[in-house]
């Protein structure tokens, strides 16, 4: 989809994602120490703005206009102290800048597959030493078996899909298929996470 879709579909509802983060996002970024977070596609910024309130210093990017001004609507909510921290920006993702992160989430988002890799190889080089990359997405399966998603079955990944754009470069901490209960059946998703090494650590 373009930004003009998006635009439009952001135009059309108050929230399209809800306000809470994702319970996955929640799952494994609650325990991390705060640090630089990117959210990649943001969205309304329901996963920066949380990011945020626990004391991450966080850039949302998404490519929709109208999605970045409601998200930054949105935080008009939050306390000084959590707006301070918190940046949205109206950029396209496969260029914007992804250096110096310790934290980048890519949640349901979904390019064609050599995309998709050139993205990850750039987080990858701009990653702190130590630096988690999050991606949860819409599985292929669930095409077939499950229920939502994007009709292109093209852009659509699975665990080892994603493994496979680290090229070995990020130490995988979690590579599996995610079920999620929704009103009309369960959906299907691809989760990894990564780390990447820290070079000066002894092994």
């Amino acid at each position: 989809m373009k930004a003009e879709d998006w635009d439009a579909r952001y135009s059309q509802a108050e929230t399209v994602w809800g306000t809470p983060p994702n319970p996955v996002v929640v799952e494994f970024a609650t325990s991390l120490p705060a640090g630089r977070a990117l959210d990649l596609a943001c969205g309304e910024g329901r996963h920066a703005l949380w990011l945020a309130t626990r004391g991450w210093e966080t850039t949302g990017v998404d490519f929709s206009a109208v999605a970045i001004e409601k998200a930054r609507e949105i935080a008009t909510q939050a306390p000084r102290r959590v707006r301070d921290r918190l940046a949205y920006a109206v950029d396209d993702i496969t260029t914007t800048d992804v250096s110096g992160y310790d934290l980048v989430l890519m949640i349901f988002v979904h390019l064609d597959p050599a995309q998709r890799r050139a993205v990850v190889s750039r987080i990858i080089d701009g990653l702190k030493p130590e630096g988690i990359l999050i991606i949860l997405g819409h599985d292929t399966l669930n095409a077939t078996e499950g229920v939502g998603g994007p009709p292109d079955h093209e852009i659509l990944y699975t665990p080892e899909d994603l493994k496979s754009d680290l090229d070995g470069r990020l130490d995988v901490l979690t590579a599996e298929r995610r079920y999620r209960d929704t009103e009309s059946g369960t959906a299907i998703d691809a989760l990894l996470v990564a780390r990447k090494p820290d070079p000066w650590q002894l092994t």
